[in-house]
Protein backbone atom coordinates (compact mmCIF):
# COMPACT_ATOMS: atom_id res chain seq x y z
CA UNK A 1 0.00 0.00 0.00
CA UNK A 2 1.02 3.49 -0.85
CA UNK A 3 0.70 4.62 2.43
CA UNK A 4 2.87 1.79 3.97
CA UNK A 5 6.88 1.22 4.00
CA UNK A 6 8.57 -2.13 4.11
CA UNK A 7 12.14 -2.64 4.72
CA UNK A 8 14.92 -2.72 7.01
CA UNK A 9 16.10 -0.19 9.63
CA UNK A 10 17.96 1.61 7.78
CA UNK A 11 15.31 2.06 5.17
CA UNK A 12 12.81 2.91 7.69
CA UNK A 13 15.32 5.65 9.27
CA UNK A 14 15.78 6.87 5.89
CA UNK A 15 12.51 7.51 4.85
CA UNK A 16 11.66 9.55 7.78
CA UNK A 17 14.63 11.28 7.23
CA UNK A 18 13.72 12.28 3.52
CA UNK A 19 10.31 13.63 4.93
CA UNK A 20 12.35 16.25 7.19
CA UNK A 21 14.46 17.59 4.03
CA UNK A 22 18.02 15.48 5.10
CA UNK A 23 19.65 15.16 1.85
CA UNK A 24 22.98 14.00 3.06
CA UNK A 25 24.90 11.97 5.44
CA UNK A 26 28.35 12.42 7.14
CA UNK A 27 29.99 9.46 8.15
CA UNK A 28 33.06 7.22 9.00
CA UNK A 29 32.68 3.72 7.92
CA UNK A 30 31.23 1.02 11.07
CA UNK A 31 29.35 -2.13 10.40
CA UNK A 32 26.99 -1.01 13.03
CA UNK A 33 25.15 1.28 10.99
CA UNK A 34 26.03 -0.66 7.40
CA UNK A 35 22.24 -0.73 7.24
CA UNK A 36 22.15 3.08 7.06
CA UNK A 37 24.85 3.05 4.62
CA UNK A 38 22.90 0.37 2.26
CA UNK A 39 19.79 2.08 2.69
CA UNK A 40 21.41 5.65 1.28
CA UNK A 41 23.50 3.71 -1.25
CA UNK A 42 20.40 2.23 -2.95
CA UNK A 43 18.58 5.52 -3.42
CA UNK A 44 21.53 7.90 -4.26
CA UNK A 45 21.76 9.20 -1.16
CA UNK A 46 24.81 11.23 -0.53
CA UNK A 47 27.51 9.51 1.95
CA UNK A 48 29.98 11.86 2.69
CA UNK A 49 32.76 10.06 4.96
CA UNK A 50 35.32 11.17 7.09
CA UNK A 51 38.89 10.19 8.89
CA UNK A 52 37.49 11.45 12.41
CA UNK A 53 33.89 11.37 14.08
CA UNK A 54 33.77 14.48 14.88
CA UNK A 55 34.30 16.12 11.60
CA UNK A 56 31.13 14.00 10.69
CA UNK A 57 29.38 16.03 13.30
CA UNK A 58 30.78 19.26 12.18
CA UNK A 59 30.01 18.66 8.74
CA UNK A 60 26.70 17.76 9.46
CA UNK A 61 26.42 20.92 11.69
CA UNK A 62 27.55 23.07 8.88
CA UNK A 63 24.87 21.99 7.07
CA UNK A 64 22.41 22.49 9.87
CA UNK A 65 23.27 26.08 10.34
CA UNK A 66 23.82 26.94 6.65
CA UNK A 67 20.19 25.74 5.15
CA UNK A 68 18.52 25.84 8.55
CA UNK A 69 17.07 22.47 8.24
CA UNK A 70 18.13 19.00 10.15
CA UNK A 71 21.98 18.28 9.48
CA UNK A 72 22.57 14.04 9.75
CA UNK A 73 26.09 12.40 10.68
CA UNK A 74 25.74 8.89 11.33
CA UNK A 75 28.23 7.40 13.87
CA UNK A 76 29.10 3.72 14.61
CA UNK A 77 29.09 2.37 18.35
CA UNK A 78 31.17 3.33 21.27
CA UNK A 79 34.20 5.28 20.83
CA UNK A 80 32.61 6.30 16.87
CA UNK A 81 29.92 8.22 19.07
CA UNK A 82 32.79 9.33 21.92
CA UNK A 83 34.52 10.64 19.14
CA UNK A 84 31.86 13.02 17.92
CA UNK A 85 30.52 14.21 21.82
CA UNK A 86 32.69 17.39 21.11
CA UNK A 87 30.74 17.72 18.15
CA UNK A 88 27.64 17.66 19.64
CA UNK A 89 28.07 19.63 22.15
CA UNK A 90 29.45 22.37 20.13
CA UNK A 91 26.02 21.80 18.18
CA UNK A 92 23.73 22.39 21.67
CA UNK A 93 25.98 25.87 22.15
CA UNK A 94 25.04 26.94 19.13
CA UNK A 95 21.65 25.78 18.94
CA UNK A 96 21.93 23.72 15.69
CA UNK A 97 19.19 21.21 14.62
CA UNK A 98 21.78 17.88 14.16
CA UNK A 99 20.76 14.17 14.26
CA UNK A 100 23.45 11.85 15.54
CA UNK A 101 22.27 8.39 14.54
CA UNK A 102 24.41 5.65 16.82
CA UNK A 103 24.98 2.26 16.23
CA UNK A 104 24.82 0.30 19.80
CA UNK A 105 25.28 -3.18 20.53
CA UNK A 106 22.77 -6.15 20.50
CA UNK A 107 20.08 -5.55 23.18
CA UNK A 108 19.79 -9.29 23.23
CA UNK A 109 23.10 -9.73 24.46
CA UNK A 110 23.52 -6.56 26.36
CA UNK A 111 25.92 -7.22 29.30
CA UNK A 112 28.05 -9.98 28.11
CA UNK A 113 31.31 -7.74 26.53
CA UNK A 114 30.05 -7.28 22.71
CA UNK A 115 32.56 -5.04 20.87
CA UNK A 116 32.14 -1.36 21.66
CA UNK A 117 29.40 -2.28 24.08
CA UNK A 118 28.32 1.11 26.21
CA UNK A 119 25.46 2.97 27.14
CA UNK A 120 25.49 6.06 24.95
CA UNK A 121 22.70 8.14 26.18
CA UNK A 122 23.73 9.35 29.29
CA UNK A 123 26.98 10.02 27.98
CA UNK A 124 25.20 12.09 25.33
CA UNK A 125 21.78 13.30 26.99
CA UNK A 126 23.49 16.63 28.80
CA UNK A 127 24.41 17.89 25.39
CA UNK A 128 21.44 17.26 23.40
CA UNK A 129 17.74 18.17 23.36
CA UNK A 130 16.49 14.72 23.30
CA UNK A 131 18.60 11.06 23.40
CA UNK A 132 17.10 7.57 23.03
CA UNK A 133 17.87 4.42 22.37
CA UNK A 134 15.64 2.76 19.78
CA UNK A 135 13.69 -0.40 21.10
CA UNK A 136 12.39 -1.45 17.73
CA UNK A 137 12.45 -1.89 13.98
CA UNK A 138 8.74 -0.57 14.05
CA UNK A 139 9.79 2.18 16.40
CA UNK A 140 12.02 3.59 14.16
CA UNK A 141 10.43 5.95 11.93
CA UNK A 142 8.32 7.61 15.01
CA UNK A 143 11.62 7.78 16.79
CA UNK A 144 13.51 9.70 14.21
CA UNK A 145 10.58 12.64 13.25
CA UNK A 146 10.21 12.84 16.71
CA UNK A 147 14.22 13.50 17.76
CA UNK A 148 13.19 15.98 14.50
CA UNK A 149 10.89 17.60 15.37
CA UNK A 150 12.44 18.31 18.96
CA UNK A 151 15.58 18.93 17.18
CA UNK A 152 13.68 22.09 15.03
CA UNK A 153 11.34 23.50 17.80
CA UNK A 154 13.03 26.42 19.23
CA UNK A 155 15.33 27.01 20.97
CA UNK A 156 16.84 24.29 18.58
CA UNK A 157 19.36 21.97 19.12
CA UNK A 158 20.89 18.29 18.12
CA UNK A 159 19.62 15.35 19.36
CA UNK A 160 20.04 11.24 19.46
CA UNK A 161 18.97 7.96 18.32
CA UNK A 162 20.93 4.76 19.19
CA UNK A 163 19.81 1.96 17.02
CA UNK A 164 20.80 -1.66 18.57
CA UNK A 165 22.18 -3.69 16.07
CA UNK A 166 19.13 -6.11 15.74
CA UNK A 167 17.08 -3.22 15.52
CA UNK A 168 18.42 -1.80 12.34
CA UNK A 169 18.77 -4.96 10.67
CA UNK A 170 15.76 -6.30 11.02
CA UNK A 171 12.73 -5.82 9.03
CA UNK A 172 9.37 -4.07 9.50
CA UNK A 173 6.38 -2.09 7.82
CA UNK A 174 5.24 1.33 9.24
CA UNK A 175 3.20 4.03 7.80
CA UNK A 176 5.15 6.27 5.38
CA UNK A 177 6.52 9.15 7.87
CA UNK A 178 5.63 12.79 7.07
CA UNK A 179 7.53 16.09 9.03
CA UNK A 180 5.17 17.64 12.16
CA UNK A 181 5.08 21.61 11.31
CA UNK A 182 6.76 23.27 14.15
CA UNK A 183 4.57 26.26 15.15
CA UNK A 184 5.67 29.59 15.57
CA UNK A 185 5.72 30.59 19.18
CA UNK A 186 3.62 32.98 20.32
CA UNK A 187 5.65 35.52 22.51
CA UNK A 188 3.59 37.89 25.27
CA UNK A 189 2.25 40.44 23.60
CA UNK A 190 2.77 42.86 26.80
CA UNK A 191 6.41 41.98 27.24
CA UNK A 192 6.61 42.95 23.28
CA UNK A 193 5.15 46.38 23.56
CA UNK A 194 7.56 47.17 26.56
CA UNK A 195 10.37 46.08 24.83
CA UNK A 196 9.13 47.99 21.88
CA UNK A 197 8.39 51.58 23.93
CA UNK A 198 11.93 51.27 25.40
CA UNK A 199 13.48 51.22 22.15
CA UNK A 200 11.00 53.71 20.38
CA UNK A 201 11.56 56.24 23.63
CA UNK A 202 15.31 55.60 24.16
CA UNK A 203 17.92 58.68 23.19
CA UNK A 204 20.77 56.25 22.71
CA UNK A 205 19.78 52.85 21.58
CA UNK A 206 21.90 49.49 20.24
CA UNK A 207 20.51 46.40 18.54
CA UNK A 208 22.57 43.62 18.63
CA UNK A 209 21.60 40.61 16.77
CA UNK A 210 22.74 36.81 16.98
CA UNK A 211 22.44 33.42 15.93
CA UNK A 212 19.01 33.30 15.87
CA UNK A 213 18.02 35.50 14.09
CA UNK A 214 19.82 34.10 11.03
CA UNK A 215 18.34 30.45 11.89
CA UNK A 216 14.73 31.54 12.75
CA UNK A 217 14.03 33.11 9.45
CA UNK A 218 14.07 36.95 10.78
CA UNK A 219 16.46 38.75 9.33
CA UNK A 220 14.20 40.75 7.20
CA UNK A 221 11.72 41.42 9.97
CA UNK A 222 15.10 42.88 11.94
CA UNK A 223 15.96 45.03 8.94
CA UNK A 224 12.26 46.52 9.01
CA UNK A 225 12.53 47.09 13.22
CA UNK A 226 15.44 48.75 13.23
CA UNK A 227 15.17 51.08 10.14
CA UNK A 228 10.97 51.77 11.40
CA UNK A 229 12.87 52.96 15.09
CA UNK A 230 16.10 54.16 13.61
CA UNK A 231 18.38 52.10 15.63
CA UNK A 232 21.83 50.91 15.17
CA UNK A 233 22.56 46.95 14.56
CA UNK A 234 25.94 45.35 15.50
CA UNK A 235 25.89 41.67 14.73
CA UNK A 236 27.75 38.77 16.50
CA UNK A 237 27.83 35.23 14.94
CA UNK A 238 25.36 33.93 11.81
CA UNK A 239 23.52 37.49 12.59
CA UNK A 240 26.80 38.74 10.69
CA UNK A 241 25.65 40.41 7.36
CA UNK A 242 21.99 40.62 8.70
CA UNK A 243 22.56 44.41 7.64
CA UNK A 244 24.99 44.66 4.76
CA UNK A 245 28.36 46.75 5.55
CA UNK A 246 26.69 49.44 3.72
CA UNK A 247 23.55 50.03 5.22
CA UNK A 248 23.28 53.29 7.40
CA UNK A 249 22.26 51.61 10.63
CA UNK A 250 24.99 48.69 10.03
CA UNK A 251 27.83 49.26 12.44
CA UNK A 252 30.99 46.77 13.82
CA UNK A 253 33.95 48.71 15.19
CA UNK A 254 31.99 51.40 17.15
CA UNK A 255 30.39 48.51 19.75
CA UNK A 256 32.56 49.64 22.79
CA UNK A 257 31.55 53.32 22.71
CA UNK A 258 27.99 52.33 21.64
CA UNK A 259 27.38 50.12 24.77
CA UNK A 260 29.60 52.22 26.91
CA UNK A 261 26.80 55.45 26.11
CA UNK A 262 23.72 53.53 25.28
CA UNK A 263 20.61 53.66 27.78
CA UNK A 264 19.01 50.66 25.96
CA UNK A 265 20.34 47.84 24.51
CA UNK A 266 18.18 45.33 23.15
CA UNK A 267 20.50 42.05 22.22
CA UNK A 268 18.29 39.50 19.69
CA UNK A 269 18.60 36.17 19.30
CA UNK A 270 22.20 35.31 21.16
CA UNK A 271 22.65 34.83 24.98
CA UNK A 272 24.30 37.38 27.39
CA UNK A 273 27.69 35.56 27.74
CA UNK A 274 31.20 36.48 27.62
CA UNK A 275 30.77 38.05 24.24
CA UNK A 276 28.77 40.20 25.39
CA UNK A 277 30.31 41.15 28.97
CA UNK A 278 27.72 38.87 30.20
CA UNK A 279 25.26 41.19 29.57
CA UNK A 280 26.54 44.02 31.70
CA UNK A 281 25.88 47.48 29.89
CA UNK A 282 26.50 49.94 32.51
CA UNK A 283 23.35 51.88 33.28
CA UNK A 284 21.76 50.72 30.14
CA UNK A 285 18.66 48.94 30.04
CA UNK A 286 18.74 45.76 28.42
CA UNK A 287 16.00 43.97 26.52
CA UNK A 288 16.40 40.22 25.86
CA UNK A 289 14.85 38.96 22.97
CA UNK A 290 15.03 35.06 22.54
CA UNK A 291 13.34 32.86 20.67
CA UNK A 292 12.06 30.67 24.12
CA UNK A 293 11.42 30.84 27.57
CA UNK A 294 14.44 28.62 27.96
CA UNK A 295 17.01 31.31 26.88
CA UNK A 296 16.34 34.34 29.43
CA UNK A 297 19.14 34.83 31.10
CA UNK A 298 19.17 34.34 35.01
CA UNK A 299 22.34 36.02 35.76
CA UNK A 300 21.23 39.19 35.23
CA UNK A 301 17.71 41.01 34.80
CA UNK A 302 16.67 42.77 32.02
CA UNK A 303 14.01 45.21 31.89
CA UNK A 304 11.92 43.19 29.80
CA UNK A 305 12.66 39.73 27.85
CA UNK A 306 10.37 39.05 25.10
CA UNK A 307 10.21 35.04 24.17
CA UNK A 308 8.93 33.57 21.21
CA UNK A 309 9.21 33.52 17.71
CA UNK A 310 11.46 36.34 16.59
CA UNK A 311 9.72 36.92 13.30
CA UNK A 312 6.51 37.69 14.98
CA UNK A 313 8.53 39.68 18.01
CA UNK A 314 10.63 41.75 15.18
CA UNK A 315 7.72 42.86 13.10
CA UNK A 316 5.82 44.11 16.08
CA UNK A 317 8.71 45.96 17.25
CA UNK A 318 8.57 47.70 13.49
CA UNK A 319 4.58 48.36 14.19
CA UNK A 320 4.97 50.04 17.42
CA UNK A 321 2.75 52.84 17.20
CA UNK A 322 3.65 54.77 19.80
CA UNK A 323 5.87 58.53 19.60
CA UNK A 324 9.39 57.39 18.42
CA UNK A 325 12.51 59.36 19.72
CA UNK A 326 14.90 61.13 16.92
CA UNK A 327 18.03 59.24 16.95
CA UNK A 328 19.70 60.94 13.94
CA UNK A 329 22.30 62.47 16.15
CA UNK A 330 23.22 59.15 18.09
CA UNK A 331 23.91 57.45 14.40
CA UNK A 332 25.99 60.02 13.39
CA UNK A 333 27.81 60.05 16.71
CA UNK A 334 28.47 56.04 16.22
CA UNK A 335 29.20 56.65 12.60
CA UNK A 336 32.23 58.88 13.75
CA UNK A 337 33.22 56.84 15.33
CA UNK A 338 33.01 53.91 13.46
CA UNK A 339 34.63 55.91 10.66
CA UNK A 340 37.95 56.40 12.43
CA UNK A 341 37.94 52.92 13.53
CA UNK A 342 37.65 52.19 9.56
CA UNK A 343 41.01 53.79 8.89
CA UNK A 344 42.82 52.47 11.90
CA UNK A 345 42.02 49.12 10.20
CA UNK A 346 43.05 49.94 6.83
CA UNK A 347 46.15 51.29 7.74
CA UNK A 348 46.65 47.60 9.86
CA UNK A 349 45.71 45.78 7.31
CA UNK A 350 48.09 47.47 4.57
CA UNK A 351 51.24 47.08 7.18
CA UNK A 352 54.01 46.16 5.02
CA UNK A 353 55.86 44.42 8.20
CA UNK A 354 58.27 41.22 7.72
CA UNK A 355 57.57 39.28 9.65
CA UNK A 356 53.66 39.62 8.27
CA UNK A 357 51.18 41.23 10.59
CA UNK A 358 47.64 39.29 10.99
CA UNK A 359 45.76 42.05 9.64
CA UNK A 360 47.58 42.19 6.40
CA UNK A 361 46.06 38.61 5.78
CA UNK A 362 42.80 39.88 6.27
CA UNK A 363 43.59 42.81 4.31
CA UNK A 364 44.52 40.49 1.40
CA UNK A 365 41.63 38.53 1.67
CA UNK A 366 38.94 41.04 1.85
CA UNK A 367 40.18 42.13 -2.14
CA UNK A 368 39.75 38.21 -3.42
CA UNK A 369 36.35 36.99 -1.15
CA UNK A 370 33.29 37.41 -3.17
CA UNK A 371 30.17 38.78 -1.59
CA UNK A 372 28.58 35.59 -0.88
CA UNK A 373 31.07 33.75 -0.08
CA UNK A 374 31.02 31.45 3.30
CA UNK A 375 34.39 32.22 5.84
CA UNK A 376 34.73 29.59 8.54
CA UNK A 377 36.95 30.40 11.76
CA UNK A 378 38.46 27.79 13.59
CA UNK A 379 41.15 29.07 15.75
CA UNK A 380 41.42 31.44 18.62
CA UNK A 381 44.19 34.22 18.11
CA UNK A 382 43.83 34.02 14.01
CA UNK A 383 40.21 33.91 13.93
CA UNK A 384 39.95 36.76 16.64
CA UNK A 385 41.53 39.11 14.01
CA UNK A 386 39.14 37.54 11.46
CA UNK A 387 35.90 38.50 13.58
CA UNK A 388 37.48 41.95 13.50
CA UNK A 389 38.53 42.62 9.91
CA UNK A 390 36.35 40.55 7.90
CA UNK A 391 32.77 42.37 7.16
CA UNK A 392 30.03 39.70 5.82
CA UNK A 393 28.25 41.32 3.16
CA UNK A 394 25.15 38.13 3.78
CA UNK A 395 23.78 36.40 6.39
CA UNK A 396 24.23 32.91 6.68
CA UNK A 397 27.99 33.42 5.49
CA UNK A 398 30.32 33.09 8.54
CA UNK A 399 31.00 30.29 10.35
CA UNK A 400 32.95 29.91 13.95
CA UNK A 401 32.99 27.43 16.81
CA UNK A 402 30.63 29.67 18.82
CA UNK A 403 30.58 30.62 22.50
CA UNK A 404 31.45 26.60 23.22
CA UNK A 405 34.77 27.62 21.69
CA UNK A 406 35.96 23.67 20.48
CA UNK A 407 38.33 23.94 18.08
CA UNK A 408 38.53 21.01 15.14
CA UNK A 409 35.84 22.54 13.56
CA UNK A 410 37.38 23.48 10.17
CA UNK A 411 37.10 20.88 8.26
CA UNK A 412 34.08 19.52 8.93
CA UNK A 413 32.27 22.78 8.23
CA UNK A 414 34.21 22.81 5.76
CA UNK A 415 32.66 19.91 4.03
CA UNK A 416 29.17 20.84 5.13
CA UNK A 417 29.88 24.19 3.51
CA UNK A 418 30.94 22.71 -0.01
CA UNK A 419 28.01 20.70 -0.17
CA UNK A 420 25.57 23.25 1.06
CA UNK A 421 27.18 25.54 -1.35
CA UNK A 422 28.99 23.94 -4.71
CA UNK A 423 29.10 27.44 -6.65
CA UNK A 424 30.53 29.50 -3.79
CA UNK A 425 33.92 30.30 -2.28
CA UNK A 426 34.47 28.33 1.14
CA UNK A 427 37.57 29.91 2.99
CA UNK A 428 39.21 28.39 5.87
CA UNK A 429 40.72 30.62 8.38
CA UNK A 430 42.77 28.41 10.58
CA UNK A 431 45.50 29.10 13.35
CA UNK A 432 48.08 26.43 13.51
CA UNK A 433 47.14 25.32 16.60
CA UNK A 434 43.52 24.49 15.37
CA UNK A 435 45.41 22.37 12.44
CA UNK A 436 46.39 19.90 14.37
CA UNK A 437 42.45 19.21 15.39
CA UNK A 438 41.59 18.40 12.09
CA UNK A 439 44.01 18.85 9.24
CA UNK A 440 43.89 15.09 7.90
CA UNK A 441 40.47 15.59 6.63
CA UNK A 442 41.81 17.92 3.56
CA UNK A 443 41.93 14.09 2.35
CA UNK A 444 38.13 13.15 2.69
CA UNK A 445 37.80 16.74 0.80
CA UNK A 446 40.67 15.50 -1.66
CA UNK A 447 39.10 11.74 -2.49
CA UNK A 448 35.28 13.27 -2.35
CA UNK A 449 36.37 16.20 -4.79
CA UNK A 450 35.21 18.66 -2.19
CA UNK A 451 37.94 21.94 -2.60
CA UNK A 452 37.98 24.77 -0.25
CA UNK A 453 40.76 27.30 0.26
CA UNK A 454 42.40 26.65 4.16
CA UNK A 455 44.24 30.19 5.15
CA UNK A 456 46.73 29.27 8.08
CA UNK A 457 47.92 32.16 10.36
CA UNK A 458 50.98 30.26 11.49
CA UNK A 459 53.17 31.75 14.06
CA UNK A 460 54.40 29.11 15.92
CA UNK A 461 52.49 29.53 19.18
CA UNK A 462 49.01 28.79 20.94
CA UNK A 463 48.90 33.04 20.83
CA UNK A 464 45.51 33.29 22.92
CA UNK A 465 47.74 31.62 26.13
CA UNK A 466 51.26 32.21 25.86
CA UNK A 467 50.83 35.65 25.96
CA UNK A 468 48.68 36.18 28.97
CA UNK A 469 50.80 33.41 30.84
CA UNK A 470 53.90 35.29 30.45
CA UNK A 471 52.15 38.28 31.60
CA UNK A 472 50.66 36.42 34.93
CA UNK A 473 53.41 34.18 35.59
CA UNK A 474 56.27 36.47 33.71
CA UNK A 475 57.10 32.61 31.64
CA UNK A 476 54.99 30.57 29.65
CA UNK A 477 54.82 26.70 28.97
CA UNK A 478 52.67 23.95 26.84
CA UNK A 479 52.19 27.65 24.71
CA UNK A 480 54.83 26.92 21.76
CA UNK A 481 54.31 24.89 18.33
CA UNK A 482 57.01 24.46 15.93
CA UNK A 483 58.18 26.89 14.07
CA UNK A 484 57.64 27.60 10.35
CA UNK A 485 55.82 24.09 10.38
CA UNK A 486 54.91 23.69 6.08
CA UNK A 487 51.01 22.92 7.06
CA UNK A 488 51.28 22.81 3.36
CA UNK A 489 53.06 20.33 2.66
CA UNK A 490 50.85 18.28 4.65
CA UNK A 491 48.12 19.49 2.60
CA UNK A 492 50.20 18.21 -0.54
CA UNK A 493 50.90 15.13 0.86
CA UNK A 494 47.22 14.15 1.40
CA UNK A 495 46.52 14.81 -2.66
CA UNK A 496 45.60 18.83 -2.41
CA UNK A 497 47.93 21.67 -3.06
CA UNK A 498 49.11 24.77 -1.26
CA UNK A 499 52.50 27.14 -0.12
CA UNK A 500 53.72 29.03 2.08
CA UNK A 501 53.83 32.69 2.11
CA UNK A 502 56.30 34.83 4.78
CA UNK A 503 56.44 38.26 2.56
CA UNK A 504 53.39 40.61 3.10
CA UNK A 505 53.40 41.10 -0.70
CA UNK A 506 53.24 37.69 -1.85
CA UNK A 507 49.97 37.19 -0.40
CA UNK A 508 47.39 38.26 -2.75
CA UNK A 509 49.16 36.53 -6.06
CA UNK A 510 49.06 33.59 -3.10
CA UNK A 511 45.20 33.58 -2.41
CA UNK A 512 44.26 34.08 -5.85
CA UNK A 513 46.03 31.04 -6.63
CA UNK A 514 44.31 29.42 -4.08
CA UNK A 515 40.30 30.50 -5.00
CA UNK A 516 41.47 29.38 -9.03
CA UNK A 517 43.34 25.72 -7.54
CA UNK A 518 40.05 23.71 -7.65
CA UNK A 519 41.48 21.34 -4.88
CA UNK A 520 42.01 21.62 -1.55
CA UNK A 521 44.90 24.26 -1.52
CA UNK A 522 46.60 25.84 1.92
CA UNK A 523 48.10 29.22 2.16
CA UNK A 524 50.49 28.64 4.84
CA UNK A 525 51.00 32.09 6.38
CA UNK A 526 53.94 33.27 8.45
CA UNK A 527 53.00 35.54 10.78
CA UNK A 528 54.38 37.36 13.59
CA UNK A 529 54.29 35.56 17.20
CA UNK A 530 54.71 38.75 18.97
CA UNK A 531 51.66 40.03 17.16
CA UNK A 532 48.69 38.91 19.86
CA UNK A 533 45.14 40.30 19.42
CA UNK A 534 44.31 42.43 21.80
CA UNK A 535 41.88 41.51 24.31
CA UNK A 536 41.56 40.86 28.19
CA UNK A 537 40.40 36.96 28.63
CA UNK A 538 36.96 35.88 28.83
CA UNK A 539 37.88 33.02 31.32
CA UNK A 540 36.41 34.32 34.10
Amino acid sequence: MADQIEGHGGELALAALRAYGVTEMFTLSGGHVFPLYDAAHKTGFPIYDVRHEQSAVFAAEAVAKLQRRPGLAVLTAGPGVTNGISGLTSAFFNASPVLVLGGRAPAFRWGAGSLQEIDHVPLVRPVTKHAATVGSTDEITGAVSEALTAALTPHRGPVFLDLPLEVVFSTGEVARPAATPVDPARPDPDDVTRAAGLLAAAERPVIIAGSDVYAGGAVAALREAAEALGVPVFTNGMGRGALPPEHPLAFAKARRVALKTADVVAVVGTPLDFRLGFGDFGDAQVVHIVDAPTQRATHVQPAVSPAGDLRLILSALADHPGTRADHTDWIAQLRTAEDAAKERDAEAMAADTDPIRPARVYGELRKVLDRDAITIGDGGDFVSYAGRFLEPAQPGTWLDPGPYGCLGTGMGYAMGARVSHPDRQICVLMGDGAAGFSLMDVESLVRQKLPVVIVVGNNGIWGLEKHPMRGMYGYDVAADLQPGLRYDDVVRALGGAGETVSKAADLGPALRRAFDAGVPYLVNVLTDPADAYPRSSNLA
